[in-house]
Parts: C-alpha cells; structure tokens; sequence
C-alpha cells in the first residue's frame, strides 16, 4: 500500500456497515478495504459496528465489534437489511459518543439512524458514503416503501451530516433533487485493487476456463453478485435463453437459484471465495448486469481492471463520467430490453470488438479507480469533518 499519511495523530472512527466483508457485498468490502489503508497510512484507526452474520475482519487499526443481528429478510426475500439487538445498538451509541468522526455506509439502515442521532447528540461529525439510490423493486409495496424511507432518511441523515460523499454520479443526482447538504456533496468513486484485479494473457485465460470446466472455444458471459431481482436476474435468465451459443456462468448467491432454471449452456459458482473472483474475471469474454437502483458496481469495475469489459444499465453506467467510450451500456427496464440486450452481445461475439476493448477498459480502471487517490480524498474529507 503507497498511500502516504496526512499531519495530525490518527482519528478516532467508529465504522458502521451493514454486514463484514465476509459477506461478499460491493458495500461492505469498499468499506473495508477503504478502512484498511487508511489505517495502514496512519489516519485513523477503526471501531468497525457490523452484524454477526459473518466473520469480522483482523487487521491493524480495525477493531471489530460485531453486533448481533437477525438477518432473516435477507434470506427470505433477498432485502439486505439486518436488525441488530438493543445490546449491539447501545454498544454503538457509546462508541460514536467516544469518537473523533462517525463514517457511515448508507442511510436507510436502523443502526446508522442510530448511530447518527447518537453523533448529533454528543456533537461528533458525521461522514456519510452514500452507495445506494432509488430501487425501482417490481413488489410496489416495497418501492414505495424504499421511495418513502430514501426522501425521508435521505432529507435527516444526509440532510445531516457534516459531509456527504457519493460513488456515483447518478446516485448524487438523485439526492441532490430530494435533500438539501450542509456542505457541497463529494463525488468519489471505488478504488479497485490493480494489482490483484489484472489483465492475463490468453493462455492463463484458457487455463482458467479449463479449470471451470467450461469449453475455451466458446464465448463466455459472466454474472457476478447477489442472486436478486435488482441485479437483473429475470433479465438474464431470458438472455441465456435467447444466446445460446454463449456460455454463461452465474457467480453469486441469493434467493433466485440460476441452476434451478435447467439452461444448458449455464453454469453456477455459489458463493465465489474472494480468491476465486480474480479467476472468473480474467476467464470471461464479458461481464454482463442489467442491474437497476445501484451506485456504481464493484464488480464491473474489477472485471474492467482485469480486462473484461462489461455491458450495463445505460442509468448505472452515468454513474461513471468520462466512460462512455469503454463502458457500453443499453437502457433496462422496458419491454425492449431483453431483444435490444440480445441483440448488442451478439454482436459483440461475433465480432473481435471484446478483443479490441480488453486493453482499454484495463487501462482506464488504472487511470481512474486507483486506491491512492481514493484514499487520499478520503483522508482529507475525515481531517475536514474532525476540524
């Protein structure tokens, strides 16, 4: 890690998330890794609050305090929100009290409601990175209720905080039309691990897919992320059906089972460990998420610094300025999107334009998601908050 430390003692943080990075989510493993190095660059030092459904974290200047959580919506309908006990909420109150700044992941959740109002009451900053925006679920019970909690919420917390950053643009404008900040609100987008995340040779490709036990002579398409409706899994099951001269392979878990679905030309890696999505990035041909009501997925942009390119939401692509010339994108959500999506990976495969685009989407991943200059905005926002 290069990142250099800024002038002054490290800051005291209490973290809030909703899970450990051991859960797999993009929120959480940013959170995490951002955390990380700045602890390695000597800025802070980390009271990290999550829920106990997944092993906390080890590592200098993390301090984990894992909170009891019941996480039964996410099992049962696939809605990350877990609800932690009154002992872990408590326990959170009094970290935040004894903190030099407060960085929360998100505003909807209860604990950083919690955590927020323990801020305000001792009079400690607050930073919030907001990944999330409106989630257009089909269920309009639970739309309009994520519609509500997001003008709500969004209006108090963000509406709130001594500094509100965003990793995504498209994300910021939505907020920016429902809520009024204190300060001007920072975009800063995910920082990706170039050195891990890397674009192979063609014959370490191959021996990947071989490894995968998936034909090299075959295009391969790869979903990567939670098994739910919001990641556009409908969506694929149609496109696997309607391109089936690709391959397709499912990385992720959640409560929609691909492999339920019988497609022969698709197959599913529950639950990739972290050192097999490095792997799976570098063997695909191109990373395929019709996803809707998301930031800025990590998982595109380390499928880019591998040299996979990847085809997205044209609303979660505004999401990263500058792109448009490596990040193809099509609208989702119409009655067109499932032909008009067919329609652009069959030209893709066949066609060398994946080939052509491999080293370019690799080199703008380096140029702009670099950890340096993530965790150097980073340092200066958290200094700013605690002045």
């Amino acid at each position: 890690m290069a990142e250099r430390a800024l002038s002054g003692p490290p800051l005291r943080v209490t973290l809030v998330t909703h899970y450990y990075p051991a859960h797999r989510g993009g929120v959480e493993r940013v959170a995490g890794q951002l955390a990380e190095r700045l602890a390695a660059a000597g800025v802070a030092s980390f009271d990290w609050h999550a829920s106990d459904c997944d092993p906390a974290p080890a590592a200098p200047g993390l301090t984990a305090s894992p909170a009891g959580a019941w996480n039964g919506l996410e099992r049962a309908a696939g809605v990350p929100y877990p609800l932690w006990s009154a002992t872990a909420l408590r326990r959170l109150a009094r970290s935040c009290r004894e903190s030099d700044v407060v960085h929360l992941h998100d505003c909807l959740y209860f604990p950083n409601l919690v955590a927020f109002l323990a801020a305000r009451r001792a009079r400690r900053p607050v930073l919030v990175t907001q990944h999330i925006g409106l989630v257009p679920y089909r269920n309009p019970l639970l739309r309009g209720t994520h519609r509500a909690a997001n003008r709500m919420l969004g209006s108090l917390v963000l509406g709130g905080a001594d500094q509100v950053v965003f990793e995504s643009e498209t994300v910021r404008r939505y907020f920016s039309a429902l809520t009024r900040f204190r300060r001007p609100a920072a975009l800063v987008q995910n920082g990706v691990d170039t050195e891990r995340f890397r674009p192979v040779a063609a014959d370490e490709r191959r021996a990947h897919r071989l490894r995968l036990g998936i034909a090299v002579d075959k295009p391969l398409l790869l979903f990567l992320g939670r098994f739910v409706e919001k990641k556009g899994l409908p969506v694929l099951r149609e496109l696997a059906q309607r391109v089936p001269r690709a391959h397709w392979l499912f990385a992720g878990w959640g409560p929609i089972d691909p492999a339920a679905w019988a497609l022969p030309n698709a197959t599913v890696v529950r639950s990739p460990g972290a050192e097999q999505l490095t792997a799976l990035y570098q063997a695909a041909d191109l990373l395929v998420l019709p996803s809707v009501g998301e930031g800025f997925p990590l998982s595109v942009q380390e499928a880019m610094a591998c040299g996979t390119p990847a085809l997205i939401g044209e609303d979660t692509a505004a999401g990263a300025p500058n792109s448009a010339d490596v990040l193809p994108r099509e609208p989702v959500g119409d009655a067109g999107t499932v032909p008009r999506w067919a329609a652009r990976i069959e030209a893709f495969i066949g066609s060398a334009a994946l080939e052509e685009l491999r080293p370019r989407v690799a080199a703008f991943a380096r140029e702009h998601w670099a950890w340096e200059q993530c965790v150097a905005r980073y340092s200066e926002l958290l200094r700013a908050c605690a002045r």
